[in-house]
Parts: structure tokens; sequence; C-alpha cells
């Protein structure tokens, strides 16, 4: 099976990076506890939503996130039995290219340069399933998906969804 991997709030935790950095910027004490759904700038006060907006443009944002719980060890089993890309947009953020490559040989070496597809759309991808926790990215893959749950797609209701990488193996493995 050929398997797409989407890397933001899938494996990488942008999210709870996001809230890491507001907290330290405005000296705030938000969670993911105080969060109903909806992106972290949608959380805040109007007048630090730009900061937010930001963050993904600062060197370093995509370099120092930490894994998804679960996420290497499955993806690992996962890739000794299936064919496993890791698909994710980082034309939109000119240092990201870089830092996501970088992050992926730190945390994932076992998934190859040849396997990282680094790309601005994702509907041009052919297989078997894409992992995603954006649906405007699984709506056109013309195979299986699965949402990956985070608080911003929580309302979203139009793919299956998987919570954790946990139920991805229950499903996969």
């Amino acid at each position: 099976m050929t398997i797409f991997v989407d890397m933001d709030d899938v494996i990488a935790d942008t999210y709870g990076k996001h809230i890491e950095m507001y907290n330290d910027e405005f000296n705030e004490f938000l969670s993911l506890s105080n969060i109903q759904s909806g992106e972290v700038w949608q959380n805040v006060p109007e007048m630090h939503q730009d900061s937010i907006k930001r963050h993904a443009l600062t060197d370093g944002f995509f370099r120092n996130l930490e894994p998804i719980k679960d996420s290497i060890e499955i993806l690992k089993e996962l890739s000794q039995k299936h064919e496993v890309y890791i698909a994710s947009a980082a034309m939109q953020f000119p240092n990201s290219l870089r830092e996501k490559s970088d992050w992926l040989d730190q945390y994932f070496p076992f998934i190859t340069w040849q396997y990282r597809i680094l790309c601005g759309h994702k509907y041009m991808l052919r297989g078997n399933l894409l992992i995603d926790d954006r649906s405007l990215n699984l709506d056109k893959f013309k195979g299986d998906t699965l949402l990956f749950t985070s608080p911003h797609n929580i309302l979203e209701n139009s793919h299956e969804r998987v919570d954790s990488w946990k139920e991805v193996a229950d499903k996969l493995l």
C-alpha cells in the first residue's frame, strides 16, 4: 500500500508550538484544555492574532517542533510493511523546506529523502491512503483518507477520523 502522511499537526506538533510561542510572547497561560475548536489564533484576543499568524515565518519554527505522540514508532512499523511517504506543504513559508527536511532527518531518519514530498498542493498525489489534518487536502485525494484530529478540525466530519497514532496502528498494522 502507498501511504502519504502529512507533517504539521499529524507527526509534528505545530499547534502546541503556536501555544508555547504565544504564552512566551504575551506571558499567558493558554493550553489545549482552554480551546474548544479552531486555530490557535482564533482562540486569543484579536490584538494578538497577527503575532500567531507570523510564527511560521520565524526561523526555527518548523525545526523545533515536538513529534506527535507515538508517530515515530508507528510510522517506523508502517514503513516496514508499506510504502510510506511524508507529504507536506512546504512552499508557503520560505524557511520551512529546509527546516522540515532537517526535522525529518532527526526524528524520522528511516523515511529517507526519496520518500519525502515537500510541495505546494497535495491534489497530485496518487496512492492508497492520505493521512492529513486538513479536509481540503483529503477532499481532492483519489484514495482512502484519514482525518487526523487536531483542535482546528474538531467540528469537521467529512472524512473518517483518527484521534491518535495508536488508532492508525489499529487500522493499518
